[in-house]
């Protein structure tokens, strides 16, 4: 039998769909194109085992052997190709997903040998795979947990966590520091907190991950937001708010100056909300800049600072350099100070539109915060359009979700109709056992007309003003909630998780 000899050459793949790569591998047998010809690829340790392999394909491929160096460097690109393919063909159902979480544990058992550094062929299979298999159930973050005996693994999907697989102690650490390879960050320094950001691509997508790294009592934790590209960011109609909110909206975005807020909790939403508004009034006209902590979407046609406290750049450092940028539209990330607040209100009093952030639970109560920030209310008056709040509620799972009485005393609470069926979470193989499916964004919005710009002149504080607003029709989260649960969209305990009782 003739076979080739080569030294330290860096061989690629030749992927065919007909071979069984993964058998292969196994076998200690690669395939590559060696000057133009298809070669099977070998080395001396495991001739023996691969020429057994080779014999039983009948393939009439010329055999050629390479150094154990240039073997492992083919290798590992074949176990980087299998990773992202192995994934490619599974179809999106929880049952075959979970059937890859327990071949992802396999995996691991089998390549204990293996699992020798964050640059070995496993740990960046593994690494990938758990990427992917997030990417796959629609998860926002990864948490990767370490205690005392074992680590795991939580996938963040529609706003909750859920346990994904349990690692052990040893390779949570492995995983741990390719996470840090991949971000640039430091493998050694295990002591203080780090932060970084990479771009991965894994099964043909490309994907922006913010990283964050903390050290704790047991190790290292690691939390990774998968963050979306401009071309994923919903447009206004998608975000789920009802036709006559949304009409309400692009009212408010046609003005050319003022200052249009969204409050919620963390996890509301608002960013997406925010860059929403921004890419409805993008245009090629139009000079749009943000000043974000971090920049959680990457947009093409507007132009964003990322707030860098460590040189002194600060939601109002940055606020003020873009007032020198000639701007049209300015999109502050969060409004936190009254320094802040105040030079936004300015920028929003002297010709610019400026979309921005609070922390409130209501529409109302935003009025309340910027007073305490210092803002006179004559100058909010003047100033603000209006202010969205918003929620995001889980959606029941189509597939499985069941009708569920509620009781006389919640009924009559809500002060809903005894005659509607009320329905409840379940759990199926569609909605990853967990009763829900997808998210829709819940808001109220409150447009500072004459009639309110009256009422602050005469002094009220927000809760009046709130109270007179619902007199006057305006619809806030609880009612929208509550007419989700009438519809079967979501179930009670959901709607009272989001906000039910904020009336």
């Amino acid at each position: 039998m003739n076979i080739k000899q080569l030294v330290d050459v860096d061989l690629e793949p030749l992927w065919r769909e007909d071979i069984d790569h993964k058998l292969a591998i196994r076998h200690s047998l690669l395939f590559s194109m060696v000057d133009g010809v298809e070669t099977a690829i070998i080395e001396n340790s495991s001739i023996a085992e691969a020429l057994n392999h080779f014999s039983k394909l009948k393939l009439s491929y010329q055999l050629c052997m390479v150094d154990i160096e240039s073997f492992d460097r083919l290798k590992n690109k074949f176990l980087e190709i299998q990773s992202g393919s192995d994934f490619d063909d599974i179809s999106a159902t929880s049952e075959e997903l979970i059937e890859v979480e327990s071949d992802l544990l396999a995996f691991i058992q089998n390549a204990q040998d293996l699992l020798s550094s964050e640059e070995s062929a496993p740990i960046i299979k593994l690494v990938n795979s758990l990427f992917f298999q997030a990417i796959k159930k629609g998860a926002s973050d990864i948490h990767i947990e370490i205690g005392e005996r074992k680590g795991e693994v939580r996938l963040r999907i529609d706003g909750a966590l859920k346990k994904h697989i349990d690692l052990e102690k040893n390779i949570i650490a492995l995983v741990v520091n390719r996470i840090k390879v991949i971000s640039n960050l430091d493998i050694s320094e295990k002591r203080i907190p780090q932060d970084g950001r990479t771009q991965i691509t894994i099964a043909g997508k490309t994907l922006d991950v913010r990283i964050s790294i903390l050290p704790t009592y047991y190790g290292e934790r690691v939390v990774m937001r998968i963050l979306m590209q401009s071309e994923n960011i919903p447009t206004l109609a998608e975000l789920g708010f009802k036709k006559e909110l949304t009409d309400q909206f692009y009212r408010l975005l046609n003005h050319s100056h003022g200052m249009i807020l969204v409050t919620g909790p963390t996890g509301s939403g608002k960013s997406t909300t925010l860059h929403s508004f921004l890419q409805h009034i993008a245009t090629p006209d139009k000079n749009i800049i943000t000043v974000e902590d971090p920049v959680e979407y990457n947009a093409e046609n507007i132009n964003q600072i990322q707030v860098n406290s460590k040189v002194g750049l600060t939601f109002s450092s940055g606020l003020r350099s873009i007032l020198r940028q000639d701007p049209d539209v300015i999109m502050v990330g969060e409004i936190r100070d009254s320094e802040t607040a105040e030079i936004a209100l300015q920028s929003a009093l002297t010709g610019h539109l400026l979309l921005s952030t609070l922390h409130t639970n209501d529409a109302t109560s935003s009025l309340t915060r910027l007073m305490d920030m210092g803002i006179a209310d004559y100058l909010l008056s003047s100033a603000l359009l209006g202010v969205l709040a918003q929620r995001l509620t889980r959606q029941l799972c189509k597939s499985c979700k069941e009708p569920k009485p509620l009781s006389p005393m919640v009924i009559e609470e809500l002060n809903i109709s005894i005659e509607k069926t009320y329905y409840g979470a379940v759990g199926c193989k569609e909605c990853d056992f967990t009763g829900y499916k997808g998210r829709q964004a819940v808001g109220e919005l409150f447009v500072l007309d004459d009639e309110v710009k009256e009422m602050l002149k005469k002094g009220l504080n927000d809760h009046e003003i709130r109270e007179l607003m619902k007199r006057r029709g305006m619809s806030t989260i609880s009612d929208k909630l509550i007419g989700m649960m009438e519809a079967g969209d979501t179930s009670y305990e959901e709607a009272l998780r989001v906000g039910l009782m904020e009336r």
